[in-house]
């Protein structure tokens, strides 16, 4: 078979040998640099493999680095389709650079590219959510000692260590993160080598293809490769952005109560893109940051919903939630909510002593009776509450705290709620015991659960927290170690084919 050769000179040739690994460096891993790859990876595999002949290998990879050097050049066009690109390389080196398609179609060679870019974008993710949770968790650790209410129902419910409640959002986001390395694991599988639906008859090294291109391994079912997973994985990555975000606007929102409270006890530094004065009110500072933080997350859920529509209702392997632009901006919107969390996280200022005012001036801490008086005293936790109930009561009809409530009401209304009960009427709790009952920074440094905020358990959580970031961050870096050094063995044998004129032996 006579090969037309559109051949390189030498300065040229010389010129794009370095070519195939430009791409990467520059971090530029779109569709193009995809099947450039995916392309080096063939003609290298099928030459020393048999599929091609040795002969015209040399040839066709000098066409393929022509037109890999053409497209890096400035403001060059980039075909991001196998039937836009192919002309390209029949241009550069004839139509038997076509031979290198044996066995292959759009349909595995875009499934391929695009599990290999949604990977890249994942990582992405996985990092900002580390580098955000990495800054909530140093927050906790600074306020662990810092007591603040907590909520539910949008009502003040009890005294908690504020570093307490933030790691309880880091261990959401966590749970993100092992939702990101789950699914990485799914989508980290090569396609290539499938065809279309069942398969070709030339016997292609499909491993040898995903090692070249990075992957751990192979789609299993060449139905399946293009048909079903390709379309899973954007709607599994879009349900990840969907948790990650849906966090940040719980975070988000549990702040913003703050800023309807004429004496709030946590607010943003003021200035900058933190707040704003009103147009109107001057005495206004309204949250821009907040605002904008949960827009950035409503964003990133509306995105995350596309792929679920496209695919509901469509024939198995349908090109409608593949697209890589919309899927590269779902995750794209979800790391720029990370990003705005990681700004409001540093911009938070707390007030400690109006938190704690907060506390007192309430009755976050009556429940800590009905659990003093069944531990310490027999009494069952509903009587217990009953009377608690009943010292609210009171005090709420008579605009007293827990500071100011008389021990002597406190002695009445025990005795009537124990009438009738085998129980002494007599409060077992002297005054001391009852003020020190509803002191809200004792009740905190006194939990037993494992898991609450007393400071054991806060350095034990904080200490395990910052063992699964650097893990994370560790596992991270390994993905892409493994992608780099894939495509750096695939730049090295491709290098040989080009100046050599010789496939390389695969290395065993």
């Amino acid at each position: 078979m006579k090969l037309h050769r559109n051949l390189l000179s030498g300065a040229a040739l010389s010129c794009v040998i370095m070519t195939s690994s430009f791409a990467q460096d520059a971090g530029v891993r779109d569709e193009f640099f995809w099947l450039g790859e995916i392309n080096k990876a063939t003609t290298v595999i099928n030459a020393q493999e048999g599929l091609l002949d040795p002969a015209l290998a040399p040839g066709i990879a000098t066409a393929l680095a022509k037109v890999i050097d053409d497209g890096e050049q400035p403001d060059a066009d980039r075909p991001g389709t196998v039937i836009t690109f192919e002309p390209l390389l029949i241009e550069a080196g004839g139509i038997d650079v076509t031979l290198i398609h044996a066995g292959r179609s759009s349909q595995d060679m875009h499934a391929t590219y695009r599990a290999a870019m949604l990977r890249d974008k994942l990582l992405e993710l996985a990092d900002q959510l580390n580098a955000t949770s990495a800054t909530l968790v140093d927050l906790a650790d600074r306020h662990k000692d810092t007591i603040v209410p907590n909520y539910t129902n949008g009502v003040a419910a009890q005294p908690n260590s504020f570093g307490h409640y933030l790691l309880g959002h880091a261990a959401g986001f966590d749970r993100d993160a092992q939702r990101i390395r789950e699914a990485y694991a799914r989508i980290d599988r090569s396609a290539m080598g499938t065809t279309v639906l069942n398969g070709t008859s030339w016997p292609l090294n499909r491993e040898r293809m995903a090692d070249y291109l990075g992957f751990a391994g192979v789609v299993d079912n060449a139905y399946d490769a293009s048909q079903i997973s390709s379309m899973d994985q954007p709607v599994e990555v879009g349900a990840i952005v969907t948790s990650v975000a849906l966090h940040i606007g719980n975070f988000v929102e549990d702040l913003m109560t703050q800023y309807a409270q004429t004496r709030p006890w946590i607010l943003l530094e003021e200035g900058g893109e933190n707040t704003y004065v009103s147009s109107a009110m001057p005495q206004k500072r309204n949250p821009g940051l907040l605002n904008n933080t949960r827009s950035d997350a409503s964003t990133a859920v509306t995105l995350a919903m596309g792929p679920v529509i496209q695919t509901h209702n469509i024939t198995p392997g349908m090109s409608d939630p593949k697209d890589v632009d919309a899927n590269a901006a779902m995750v794209d919107a979800g790391i720029a909510a990370l990003v705005r969390l990681d700004k409001v996280l540093k911009a938070l200022v707390i007030n400690s002593d109006r938190a704690l005012e907060e506390l007192n001036s309430d009755w976050t801490a009556s429940q800590e009776l009905a659990d003093a008086l069944m531990r310490d005293h027999g009494l069952p936790f509903r009587e217990g509450h009953h009377f608690a109930s009943e010292i609210v009561n009171y005090a709420r009809q008579n605009s007293l705290g827990p500071l100011d409530f008389p021990y002597a009401e406190a002695q009445r209304i025990y005795a009537e709620t124990v009438a009738g009960t085998d129980h002494p009427p007599a409060l077992p709790l002297t005054e001391e015991v009852f003020r020190a009952t509803l002191d809200p920074v004792a009740i905190v440094r006194n939990r037993a659960t494992l898991g609450g905020p007393q400071p054991a358990e806060m350095a034990r959580m904080i200490g395990k927290a910052r063992e699964g970031l650097t893990a994370r961050m560790a596992w991270i870096a390994e993905k892409r170690d493994h992608i780099d050094a894939s495509l750096a063995k695939l730049d090295q044998d491709f290098d040989v084919l080009l100046t050599d004129g010789e496939a390389p032996v695969e290395s065993q």
